[in-house]
């Protein structure tokens, strides 16, 4: 079972939005990471353009470009999030 990956806005520690393995693969594929430690990424309105034209999920550049408003750049931090199955059984 897959865990999904939450986002997360540097600046202000806001959620941006959870993604599946898929849609951050097409992510982690394009942008750069220091080390296998990283767990955040730099990203610019031309590296949204950029997945845009590569094909990227619709739904994963909007939450992108919501989360940067009218900033020029931004960080952000990705986690993978064990869900609490207990929550959904009733």
């Amino acid at each position: 079972m897959s865990m999904p990956i939450h986002l997360t806005d540097l600046a202000d520690g806001r959620e941006i939005g959870t993604l599946t393995d898929e849609q951050f693969a097409f992510l982690a594929d394009r942008l750069e990471s220091e080390d296998a430690d990283d767990d955040d990424y730099y990203l610019n309105k031309e590296t949204l353009d950029t997945f845009e034209q590569q094909g990227a999920d619709p739904h994963v550049v909007a939450l992108l470009r919501t989360a940067m408003a009218n900033r020029a750049e931004m960080d952000i931090r990705w986690q993978r999030v064990e869900e609490d199955l207990t929550a959904h059984q009733a």
